[in-house]
């Protein structure tokens, strides 16, 4: 049974969140805004997979949620557009003031980028713009870096790129494999893209000339947070 939702706090900003699996980045977004203080709440929340963990993570906390399942749509090219058509009308239910992606493993199309231009942003596993795509853990590896890390940025219709809001680095330890700098990674995850979206809902965040730059921040554009070795 879901958790009675609370009255909703119209003063913060509305947040729907894109999952495809559990969405540990979205359960991230969802600890930090129980914080009286925290400007943002998630009401709604969309994956394109039915059997997405996150949904019933969501649910439980009283959260409505929508499935739009990309199978029910033509393979390949011909069912993008539609897609995410019907993904644009999900969204928009919610009159959300940003939309989060969190685990959304499907490419956008242009056209949806650019409805939610500004106002769309996502998480990438790898400091940016080293490591765009997939399997950047075993990239990573593969080139023998000694720095890892994860962005977030706005996005755009170019795949993993847009002006960088936030990064965090780590240390690649001798030794790492795919599994243990990954699971560095993703604690840096979870922590910086709360803070990303608290900054856009207190309206600290500007795109000037590509770079983001973060109203009360003492760096000009991105702020980058290190884990400590091993950590």
């Amino acid at each position: 049974m879901s958790a009675p939702a609370s009255s909703p706090d119209r003063s913060k900003l509305a947040v729907v969140v894109l999952i495809s699996g559990r969405g540990s980045n979205m359960e991230a977004i969802l600890a930090a805004s129980d914080a009286p203080d925290y400007p943002a709440r998630v009401v709604g929340v969309v994956s394109n997979r039915p059997d997405a963990a996150g949904l019933a993570t969501a649910q439980a906390r009283g959260i409505p949620v929508r499935v739009v399942n990309h199978k029910d749509f033509p393979a390949g090219e011909a069912g993008r557009a539609p897609f995410d058509a019907a993904l644009a009308e999900a969204v928009d239910s919610f009159s959300p003031g940003l939309v989060v992606l969190a685990g959304f493993m499907r490419i956008l199309t242009p056209g949806f980028v650019t409805r939610y231009e500004g106002r769309l942003v996502n998480i990438h596993p790898s400091l940016l713009p080293s490591f765009p795509g997939l399997h950047t853990h075993r990239r990573a590896l593969e080139e023998g870096v000694r720095v890892h890390g994860c962005t977030v940025h706005f996005v755009t219709a170019q795949l993993d790129h847009g002006p960088i809001i936030l990064q965090a680095a780590v240390p690649v330890l001798d030794g790492d494999s795919e599994a243990t700098l990954s699971a560095r990674v993703l604690a840096e995850e979870h922590r910086i893209y709360p803070r990303a979206v608290a900054w856009f809902a207190q309206d600290r965040l500007r795109v000037e000339a590509g770079r983001v730059r973060v109203a009360g921040s003492p760096t000009t554009a991105v702020a980058a947070f290190h884990s400590p070795g091993g950590a």
